[in-house]
């Protein structure tokens, strides 16, 4: 930015509402650095440069600055594989950018690498942008993006090292297999997993990719990433209960059993019903504040969560919450499923009793610890939005009150919102 004044203001505007690319949450720090340092002789950096800051030319004037800032080619490099990356995976992942034509993949100086070619030298240019230092799966495979100098790639077969999605007729070359068709099956299946809403991943392991692996020259099993079991670590051990952590994640999914662990009560194993449930909660509440700790939230190598045998007391530690009445995702359809957003500061209330009033659920949520800064009544009364002073307080609130009795057999319900007051 400009001043530094300039970036306070952007932060500060930005941890009130959080922005949204493409429905995906993006948060805003500083960064330790003083001043970016661009290289001058870099031309294609200076292109980029002016084609950001050309916003009040015309939008064809900025496609033709990025079009000369860049070769449609993009070389790729995998840093620290360690699961395969096939030629499939990567025309996935770049094909959400624009046509991909042709791939080429090969081995050089011990890293896996790759080139690829766009139809458009502006797709290859948002690619870039995009995926640049992205890790394909979860903590691994990051990619590292360049254009190339060719402007073209010659490919002379369709196989698992090459391919030219223009020519479908070429030969498979010497000793080359075409790609599996169950492989191939599993891919098409799987088409929107690649990119998923995980802040510095793509996507952890998904079919697709385990597909891949399987046909690949890595083993999977055990491996993190396919199971719902969640290990969330850094806890508060004095304050965490079975519980409070059964109620905070059951707001990304529906938790069936939870375990936090005998010799190290700062840890947790969380079992949710799928993969898919685990990566939301992992993706929405790695790195938020529960009773005054950041907890960590990573993917664990158990596929489930066992129970201690029986007549053994862990001394309440694990509970199983298969049949709770209190799961949010039961119903096919359910209206939660629309309504699930990130932890915020404020918090949709919901099922509040008609003779309850403003003071009464003011008085109720600052005395689960917290300082109530608005609050706001919907049309019938039935739901409202509150605001406490911190993200921190609204994840205490919710933990405390979600599912509280207000009297007459009627339990308030309480999820995080993404509106504010």
């Amino acid at each position: 930015m400009g001043t530094e004044e300039a970036a306070i203001t952007m932060v500060n505007y930005y941890t009130t509402v959080t922005p949204h690319i493409r429905n995906v949450p993006v948060f805003i720090q500083y960064s330790n650095h003083k001043e970016l340092k661009t290289d001058a002789s870099n031309q294609r950096t200076q292109a980029v440069l002016q084609a950001v800051s050309a916003v009040q030319s015309p939008s064809s004037d900025v496609q033709e600055i990025l079009a000369a800032a860049s070769s449609p080619v993009l070389r790729i490099i995998i840093d620290n594989m360690f699961y395969p990356v096939t030629l499939d995976v990567l025309q996935q992942i770049f094909s959400k950018f624009g046509t991909v034509m042709k791939i080429i993949t090969f081995t050089k100086n011990n890293q896996f690498q790759a080139l690829l070619q766009f139809s458009d030298p502006v797709n290859a240019q948002q690619a870039k942008l995009a995926l640049d230092g992205q890790n394909i799966y979860n903590s691994c495979c990051t990619l590292r993006i360049d254009f190339s100098k060719l402007v073209n790639l010659n490919v002379k077969y369709n196989n698992d090292k090459s391919r030219d999605y223009t020519r479908p007729e070429l030969p498979a070359g010497d000793g080359q297999p075409s790609l599996d068709p169950t492989v191939a099956a599993a891919f098409s299946k799987d088409s929107n997993s690649l990119l998923g809403k995980i802040p510095g991943a793509l996507n952890p392991l998904s079919a697709a990719a385990a597909a891949a692996a399987a046909a690949g020259r890595v083993a999977l099993a055990g491996q993190a990433g396919s199971s719902g079991v969640l290990l969330v670590s850094n806890l508060n051990e004095e304050m965490v209960t079975p519980q409070s952590l059964f109620t905070l994640f059951g707001v990304y999914g529906d938790v069936q059993r939870v375990k936090i662990l005998y010799n190290k009560k700062d840890s947790a194993l969380i079992q949710m019903s799928d993969s898919n449930q685990a990566q939301l909660a992992m993706s929405h509440l790695n790195g938020q504040k529960m009773y005054g700790k950041i907890i960590r939230v990573t993917l664990s190598k158990h596929q489930t969560v066992a129970l201690p045998r029986d007549g053994l007391d862990d001394q309440g530690l694990t509970k199983d919450y298969a049949n709770s009445p209190l799961h949010r995702f039961k119903k096919p359809g359910s209206k939660n499923f629309q309504n699930i957003f990130p932890p915020s500061a404020t918090l949709h209330l919901s099922n509040i009793p008609q003779d309850v009033t403003e003071d009464d659920l003011r008085l109720l949520f600052s005395n689960a610890g917290g300082t109530v800064k608005a609050f706001k009544f919907f049309q019938d009364r039935k739901m409202a939005l509150i605001q406490m002073s911190t993200v921190e307080e609204a994840i205490q609130a919710l933990i405390d009150l979600h599912n509280y009795n207000m009297g007459g057999n009627q339990h308030l319900r309480v999820s995080f919102s993404k509106s504010t007051i």
